[in-house]
C-alpha cells in the first residue's frame, strides 16, 4: 500500500493538488482542495484504490483520524471514495464522528451529496463501529465535549435496557436540540428519557 507521500505541490486543482516527488507528479485526491498552496512541502497520509474502469487513483489526507474515517465510510456497502471525499470536503473527520455517535442523520442528509438514504446508512454501519474504535483508542479523536456527551448519553440509556433503536432515536432527538450548547449530561439524560417516555419510538 501506498502509505504516505512528502514532497512539494506544484499544482492545485479542484478536487486534486499534484505532489512533486522525485522527480514524479502524482495527482492526489484529497478533501477541500483550495485549502493547499502551490510550492508548499507537504506530507500526506494516503490511500490507493483501484477502479476496473478507471485503473488507480490516490487519496490524500492531512491527518491519520482523517484517513481512518475514510476508510471507515468507503468500507460500508455501495459507498465509494467519492462519496467520502463529498463528505470530508464539507466537515472535519471529528465532526462527522460525532454525527455518527450521535445518530444525527438530518445533520448528514444536510451535506451536499448524502440523501437521507445514505446518511441512515451510514449512521446503522458505522455507529457501533466507531465507538468500538474510540474506547479501544485506534481513534484518537479529539474529545471534544459535546463529542463526549452523546457517547455518554448512548452509554447510560443502553445500560437502562432500551433497544439500539431506541438509544439511536432517544440521542439523535437530543443532538438536535441541544446541539452547539454545552449542557450537564444529567439534563441530556433527563430530555432523552422524556422523549422515550412519550413513546417516540
Amino acid at each position: 500500500m501506498l502509505d504516505f507521500l512528502q514532497g512539494k505541490i506544484v499544482g492545485v486543482h479542484d478536487k486534486t493538488i499534484t505532489v512533486a516527488v522525485g522527480g514524479i507528479g502524482f495527482a492526489v485526491h484529497v478533501p477541500q482542495a483550495r485549502n493547499y498552496v502551490p510550492d508548499a512541502d507537504i506530507r500526506l497520509h494516503t490511500y490507493l484504490h483501484w477502479n476496473q474502469e478507471n485503473g488507480p487513483s490516490v487519496y490524500g489526507f492531512v491527518t491519520e483520524i482523517e484517513r481512518k474515517v475514510f476508510l471507515l465510510i468507503i468500507n460500508c456497502p455501495k459507498i465509494g471514495p467519492s462519496i467520502a471525499m463529498t463528505i470530508l470536503s464539507q466537515v472535519s473527520a471529528s465532526e462527522f464522528l460525532e454525527m455518527i455517535t450521535a445518530g444525527s442523520d438530518s445533520a448528514l442528509s444536510n451535506l451536499n451529496g448524502i440523501g437521507s438514504k445514505k446518511a441512515e446508512q451510514l449512521i446503522v454501519e458505522l455507529r457501533s463501529k466507531v465507538q468500538k474504535l474510540i474506547n479501544s483508542g485506534e481513534l484518537a479523536v479529539e474529545k471534544q465535549q459535546s463529542f463526549v456527551q452523546w457517547q455518554q448519553l448512548s452509554e447510560v440509556l443502553t445500560s437502562l435496557n432500551y433497544s439500539k433503536p431506541e438509544v439511536i432515536k432517544a440521542t439523535q432527538y437530543v443532538a438536535e436540540k441541544y446541539t452547539g450548547q454545552n449542557y450537564p449530561i444529567d439534563q441530556l439524560i433527563r430530555a432523552a428519557l422524556s422523549y422515550l417516555s412519550e413513546k417516540h419510538v
